[in-house]
């Protein structure tokens, strides 16, 4: 049976914390002019990711 890819989208936008629990990396676009700096300044941080859509997430990185 071949190799399982990981989802490239999912990749670059997610990571693994060490107790297993999914954080979004945060926005790397251009925030839009509108947003006040506090707001690019948050949207900039990771987060973590609700546990439902966490091994949604995982399944999609092929972590065993």
């Amino acid at each position: 049976m071949p190799k399982m890819k990981t989802h490239s989208g999912v990749k670059k936008r997610f990571r693994l914390t060490g107790s297993g629990h999914v954080k979004s990396e945060g926005s790397r676009r251009q925030t839009p002019h509108k947003m006040s700096n506090k707001q690019r300044r948050v949207a900039r941080m990771s987060k973590l990711v609700k546990p439902g859509m966490g091994a949604r997430i995982r399944r999609m990185l092929v972590v065993a």
